[in-house]
């Protein structure tokens, strides 16, 4: 059974991002709808391995063993590629939250349960993890990537505001500046677990600092 308070706390969260850029034609095709992921997926993994400055177009059409102007079939410029890759960024969130409401967990229980599968998605996803570099690179693209860690804010806020209402939460936390301090500590944590060891450990590190911060959230 879906937990009513979770449920309604998350109904806004992650809305869905396009990002105003130039775009190639819509694949109608199976065969051309794999070849778009395809070079996706390259993109994903020379932009999460690289940046973007250094990595080209050509770098793309190397690694799926294509053309360059087929890639620009698909992709008309860098910029697209990295749009892409952002869009589904954002995209895997909604999903796995969606996942998450069928277990009908309570709201705090949804809140480290999203934060405890999004750092398996920062280990195993490339995907995330492009996303992720890329809006570090944010001045370097020609494009209006949206603002990081906003929706994962505003989600946990609602989550915590609704824990609070079922006396879950601790007694004067706020769920404002708790979820401002969840946020600090994941996305902080998983930038020190990517510099130090590729996010290899990242699992790891979370519980450790997911375990401390839930255990002084909870009432």
């Amino acid at each position: 059974m879906v937990n009513e308070s979770a449920e309604c706390a998350s109904t806004t969260a992650f809305p869905p991002r396009r990002i105003d850029c130039a775009r190639g034609p819509a694949p109608k095709q199976d065969r051309s709808i794999r070849t778009k992921a395809l070079v996706l997926r390259a993109a994903a993994e020379l932009f999460a391995a690289r940046g973007f400055r250094h990595t080209s177009v050509n770098d793309v059409a190397d690694r799926v063993e294509m053309t360059k102007g087929a890639v620009y079939f698909h992709y008309p410029s860098k910029e697209s590629l990295a749009v892409a890759v952002v869009e589904q960024h954002y995209a895997r969130w909604p999903e796995l939250l969606e996942e998450i409401r069928e277990q009908g967990l309570s709201p705090l229980d949804t809140a480290a349960e999203m934060l405890d599968r999004a750092a398996v998605a920062f280990r195993d996803d490339v995907v995330v993890q492009a996303g992720a570099r890329l809006q570090l690179e944010r001045p370097e693209i020609d494009a209006t990537l949206p603002t990081p860690y906003v929706d994962w804010t505003e989600l946990l806020t609602g989550l915590l505001t609704a824990a609070r209402d079922e006396g879950r939460l601790r007694e004067g936390v706020d769920p404002a500046a708790a979820a401002r301090s969840l946020v600090a500590g994941f996305f902080g944590m998983q930038h020190i677990s990517d510099v130090l060891e590729h996010r290899a450990d990242i699992v790891e590190r979370w519980r450790e600092v997911g375990g401390l911060m839930f255990f002084a959230l909870r009432a």
